[in-house]
């Protein structure tokens, strides 16, 4: 018989292993089976990675000898910058020269731990993933090396492979290169917007002034710029720009690189941007350019990358008089012209918020030009108008500062001169510290300072405004001289036997059309009014003009086209004929800055230049300009002749038309001729002193009258030269000239000492058919003698 077997468990608790295991141990430890197994498959991923990639990385030694794109740099001859040109504005500066508070705050908001870490920061990776999930402020996780590796060698894409190509590279950085050593690349390599590569261009750029002079604001405001320097720049976007750098601030408070008084000082400190109106900035933007255009012929492509510098024979000071007494002389002839109106209308709303975007958009299209800056009129009437600049600025203009424009303030006013509310506008500070309405000048103007003794040219202005007018007039402006050509023909005319005290009548002149190529010509003085006989020397102080045409004619037409070459002039610009005697001929202001040297230095020629010197991006020197010596191989004209010629331009300056600028001045050493073209197109001076020659013109592009009463070369040109002169003449000596070899004075006048009173006049070198008339006919007859009769020698035909 068969016993039924017991059901109770045993004892040894075998058989609870038969039971069933639960749930959510089955999921975990599948789960830790799927998690190996991943991490496994992503570590093998990764030395798979690491292989096929790392033998691909660039070699990153090359940046121990780190070597930027740095742009073409022009300075002053003081070493003031005046322009840089290139695709990344960058100043290269070694780490020990970057102040240690732009180190602190650019460490503090961008990698706080970066002396602590090998390249990959992996504490603030998972800092910046928890602060994700958690939902709090996005954080990023990229060191400085690794945002060295991905700005040198890598592209913006945002792709796993390139992340981990910044992190192999950040990795090999760290083994090649010192810590030292890569924050110096990521400060000068880092884009900080407006064009600007590296702090102390960023230092430039923002607030004009070098990168060792920051204030902690300054360095937290520059610091905060790497994340969004196009977004979040202080041009671009000035209140977003202050919320980043308030968090800079408190970061490196946080961080400990600054106290908490010092973060509470650096949050009240006002920044002070820098100002395209600043009137302290150098403009020197034609100069600039010009020696872009003569590197770039030399050297190519390569100096906008090569960090070249060119030092120019310009100084700061003399071309901030140039440029201040040019623009001056422009504003103020403009004050004198009819207004033209607004420059566009725009429709205001009336919420303010969208009056602030109405007007930053309005005036973006019509920004400040130099201190003409531009506003949108916000309400306006006879007595009183309310605009905004766009700098959020509102200002009040009242009383004189309407004048200029009363004619758009006018209650019948055309419509497209009625200033109203939603007109732009351009406006100025007075003297007084006031607004003046004004407008932008249709007209142009020129100045070039130079010294005649080098050609080093010292202060160089070809236009207005560069921004609005990249016509460089200077070197480009091909225009009539005027009056200011006629010391060139009485230059001639002293090497014919003419002397200053040679009477010529000033009387009207007719010539028909077969003397004057095609068509009869009267020319007149620029008065109109006739006063007889005169010396040379009157004629030129009064700048007459039918004197200049019977001296002219007298030495010939062609001798004096050949003569005019020996000053610089082309002679294909200036035809053959009497009217080339009144300036109707071509010239550059640079060509008259050349030719009025001749006279300044003793009679040589030299030959204008800009470049000094010219250095790689370690300062060794390439190229060096060496001041050319006076010496007889560059002697254009006898010395005598202009010493004589001296003599007589500084009659002009002293009791002539360029009387003015002896009275501003109160100098005995100055020279110069005022100049203005027919119908008043172009009004010129040309002058000097010694050791500095000046030449301002003014003029339309497309040749127009200036101004419906005829401005002339005395109201227009000359208040420039005297300007630019105050400043370039401080503190030079009055020098006059010693008398040279070849010359005589009788009874309080010059002449040459074989052209002397009671000379016979057949030394003068023209034809006589008749025996000559007594020398003091010639040269010492008193002005309001009679003429001498004409049979008695066609070398009187001039004082017909």
């Amino acid at each position: 018989m068969f016993k039924r077997s017991s059901s109770k468990p045993s004892d040894d608790g075998n058989a609870a292993s038969n039971e069933p295991r639960a749930p959510w141990k089955r999921i975990a430890g599948w789960g830790a089976i799927a998690v190996g197994s991943g991490a496994l498959v992503v570590l093998v991923a990764a030395i798979v990675a690491v292989v096929a990639i790392y033998p691909k990385l660039p070699d990153v030694s090359e940046l121990s000898d780190y070597r930027p794109k740095l742009p073409l740099r022009v300075y002053s001859t003081e070493g003031q910058l005046i322009g840089e040109f290139g695709e990344e504005r960058r100043n290269l500066t070694p780490f020990a020269n970057i102040p240690k508070v732009m180190k602190d705050a650019v460490l503090a908001v961008e990698d706080a731990r970066f002396y602590d870490h090998g390249g990959v920061d992996y504490k603030g990776f998972l800092r910046a993933a928890v602060a994700s999930l958690k939902g709090g402020r996005k954080q990023g996780a990229s060191t400085i090396t690794m945002q060295v590796a991905r700005n040198v060698y890598l592209s913006s894409e945002r792709t796993m492979s390139r992340k981990t190509y910044e992190i192999l590279l950040a990795l090999r950085l760290e083994r090649q290169l010192s810590k030292d050593q890569i924050l110096e690349i990521y400060l000068n390599q880092i884009y900080l917007g407006n064009r600007a590569y590296g702090f102390a261009a960023a230092a430039e750029t923002y607030f004009g002034k070098p990168l060792q002079n920051v204030t902690v604001a300054e360095a937290a405001m520059l610091a905060g710029l790497p994340k969004a320097p196009g977004a979040n720049n202080p041009v671009a976007n000035p209140r977003r720009a202050r919320a980043r750098q308030l968090y800079v601030i408190d970061r490196m408070q946080e961080t400990g690189f600054i106290t908490a008084d010092q973060a509470a000082e650096a949050k009240k400190e006002e920044l002070h941007l820098r100002d395209a109106a600043d009137p302290n900035r150098l403009h020197a933007e034609y100069v600039a350019e010009t020696v872009r255009q003569m590197m770039y012929a030399q050297y190519g492509d390569s100096i906008y990358t090569s960090g070249m510098k060119v030092y120019t024979s310009l100084v700061a000071a003399d071309q901030a008089a140039a440029y201040r007494s040019l623009r001056k002389g422009i504003m103020d002839y403009e004050r004198r012209q009819p207004y033209r109106g607004p420059e566009r209308f725009v429709d205001l709303p009336t919420e303010q918020k969208e009056i602030d975007e109405a007007v930053d958009d309005a005036l973006a299209e019509h920004p400040d030009n130099g201190d003409v800056v531009a506003a949108v009129v916000l309400d306006a009437n006879a007595k009183e108008i309310s605009a905004v600049r766009a700098n959020g600025e509102t200002i009040q203009i009242t009383g004189d500062g309407l004048k200029p424009a009363q004619s758009g303030l006018a209650a019948k006013a055309p419509p497209n001169i009625k200033i109203r509310r939603g007109a732009v506008i351009r406006v100025a500070k007075t003297p007084k510290n006031t607004w003046e309405i004004t407008q932008l000048p249709e007209v142009e103007g020129a100045f070039i300072g130079m010294d005649p003794r080098s050609g080093a040219i010292k202060a160089l202005v070809g236009g207005f405004d560069f921004g609005k007018n990249k016509f460089n007039h200077v070197t480009q402006a091909w225009r009539q001289p005027g009056s200011s050509f006629k010391p060139f023909i009485y230059s001639a005319a002293l090497e014919k036997g003419f002397t200053p005290a040679t009477v010529v009548n000033d009387a009207p002149l007719y010539f028909d059309a077969s003397a004057n190529g095609g068509q009869p010509w009267e020319p007149k003085n620029f008065e109109g009014t006739y006063e007889g006989p005169m010396p040379l020397r009157t004629a030129l102080m009064k700048s007459k003009n039918l004197v200049t045409l019977r001296v002219l004619e007298s030495i010939g037409a062609p001798y004096a086209q050949d003569w005019i070459t020996k000053f610089g002039f082309d002679k294909d610009k200036h035809p053959a004929n009497l009217p080339m005697g009144l300036g109707a001929g071509s010239v550059t202001p640079m060509q008259m800055a050349v030719g009025y040297s001749v006279f300044a230095n003793g009679g040589y020629r030299v030959n204008p230049y800009l470049v000094t010197r010219v250095t790689d991006m370690r300062d060794k020197v390439i190229m060096e300009t060496e001041p050319p010596v006076l010496n007889e191989a560059r002697r254009a004209i006898p010395q005598r002749n202009a010493f004589i010629m001296d003599s007589l331009l500084q009659s002009v300056v002293k009791n002539g038309t360029g009387f003015k600028a002896h009275q501003a001045l109160k100098r005995d050493d100055l020279y110069g001729k005022t100049g203005t073209t027919n119908d008043s197109f172009d009004t010129w001076f040309a002058g000097f002193q010694p050791t500095m020659v000046g030449i301002a013109w003014i003029g339309y592009d497309t040749p127009r009258q200036l101004g419906v009463r005829g401005e002339t070369g005395g109201s227009l040109s000359l208040p420039i030269w005297i300007g630019y002169m105050q400043t370039a003449l401080q503190g030079v000596p009055v020098t006059q000239p010693a008398e040279p070899p070849g010359v005589v004075n009788v009874d309080g006048e010059w002449y040459f000492d074989d052209f002397t009173p009671g000379h016979n006049v057949a030394s003068l070198g023209l034809e006589s058919e008749a025996p000559p008339p007594p020398a003091e006919e010639l040269t010492g007859a008193p002005i309001g003698a009679p003429p001498v009769p004409e049979e008695r020698n066609r070398i009187l035909d001039f004082f017909r």
